[in-house]
């Protein structure tokens, strides 16, 4: 949907705001790794959570959402997606 992307010069990105962001966020995700920077799992399913809440609040016509807010939601569930799938392959490599 057009309304829900963004465009530069003219063109439509292929994703929506908010899959851009979760892209985004599972870059941070691997910048965060690199730089040994390990986010609390509790901090890592608000982050989902928050994404969650964004989604319904736009979904039942609460608070309609913006390409901004739905970027910012994404990327932070992106972070935290990545960094939950970072741990389960360090429990999983620990039982091998």
């Amino acid at each position: 949907m057009p309304e829900r992307s963004f465009f530069i010069n003219g063109m439509q990105f292929p994703l929506c705001a908010r899959c851009t962001g979760i892209l985004a966020g599972y870059l941070v995700g691997v910048l965060l790794f690199v730089l040994k920077i390990f986010v609390p799992i509790e901090v890592c399913l608000c982050f989902g959570l928050v994404m969650l809440g964004d989604w319904y609040m736009q979904y039942i016509d609460v608070l309609p959402s913006t390409n901004i807010r739905r970027f910012i939601t994404g990327t932070l569930c992106g972070i935290g997606y990545l960094q939950i799938l970072i741990k389960i392959f360090y429990m999983v490599a620990k039982m091998v």
